[in-house]
């Protein structure tokens, strides 16, 4: 058995990493296709508050992340369906709104910095029994959601008037869809950290768009993708004593600039083949008279 299996903090590391690393790009998938993927980014700082005051308080600063970003995440969602305010524009509002509350808050607590740092930067190899419970159960919840709503969710990101026209409520849907990129924003920002938070929901999601080959698949080849840069940038960590977070990322980019250059080859040697083709039409005739005298 490698070493790395060996010790109860990688075990669980690799446990709560997998079940982000699969949830983030399926949420990813419906946000980068709504043009939405910058949310995560600001539910992460909301989230960090949230921490903080977790910290300030005594309490579990996961426990308390939840709700907070989840509230904020209900937030931007009603700024932009009421279109009081544009969308960059909420986003910005609730960012650095998050921001200044954690400055002060990280003022008032005094020596909280340390503890902020650890969601700031991700500190995975720290999860706790009661982590790896609190994300699987929240992680399977929200696949469960998306399962359910899985056509709602699908018709309101590709053409929200049409699905308000037969029936679905889109607002509903994106409400519930608002409320699950908070909660999985939060769990993520255990994994890689609030930095660094949206790339693990932007770029698996990015690499596996590159397929082009339906939504569906590209909900599973996300997901794979999101779990497989968790699992080797965490070995790598452990093996090479560099940061999780940094190294889960790197190896996300990594996949991403791999799956852009295998399509930009499959396109180009399709390219060719239609040339071929053009070139010599009497190509295909052939092989079928061919075919039809064989049989």
């Amino acid at each position: 058995m490698p070493d790395i299996f060996q010790f109860g903090f990688m075990v669980r590391a690799l446990i709560v990493g997998g079940l982000v690393g699969v949830v983030c790009p399926i949420l990813g998938t419906f946000l980068v296709l709504r043009r939405l993927s910058l949310i995560a980014e600001t539910l992460s700082h909301v989230a960090l508050l949230g921490a903080a005051i977790g910290l300030l308080l005594h309490q579990s600063p996961l426990l308390v992340a939840l709700p907070v970003s989840a509230a904020a995440a209900l937030v931007l969602e009603w700024l932009r369906s009421s279109q009081r305010l544009s969308g960059d524009a909420s986003l910005a509002l609730v960012l650095y709104s998050a921001l200044a509350v954690a400055v002060i808050v990280l003022s008032l607590g005094g020596g909280l910095g340390a503890g902020v740092l650890g969601y700031l930067f991700g500190n995975i190899v720290t999860a706790t029994s009661v982590d790896v419970w609190a994300i699987a159960v929240l992680s399977v919840g929200a696949l469960l959601l998306v399962g359910l709503l899985y056509t709602e969710l699908v018709q309101s990101t590709f053409d929200p008037v049409l699905a308000r026209v037969s029936g679905v409520p889109v607002g509903r849907v994106n409400l519930v869809l608002a409320l699950l990129t908070g909660l999985t924003v939060t769990l993520s920002m255990r994994v890689v950290g609030a930095l660094l938070v949206g790339a693990l929901i932007v770029f698996p999601t990015l690499a596996a768009l590159q397929a082009g080959r339906g939504f569906r698949l590209t909900l599973v080849v996300g997901a794979f993708l999101g779990a497989l840069s968790v699992l080797v940038g965490l070995t790598l960590s452990y093996y090479q004593d560099i940061a999780p977070g940094g190294a889960i990322v790197l190896t996300a980019v990594v996949i991403l600039a791999a799956a852009a250059l295998a399509r930009r080859g499959v396109g180009a040697m399709r390219a060719r083949t239609a040339a071929a083709a053009r070139s010599n039409p009497s190509a295909p005739s052939a092989g079928g008279g061919a075919l039809s005298g064989g049989g």
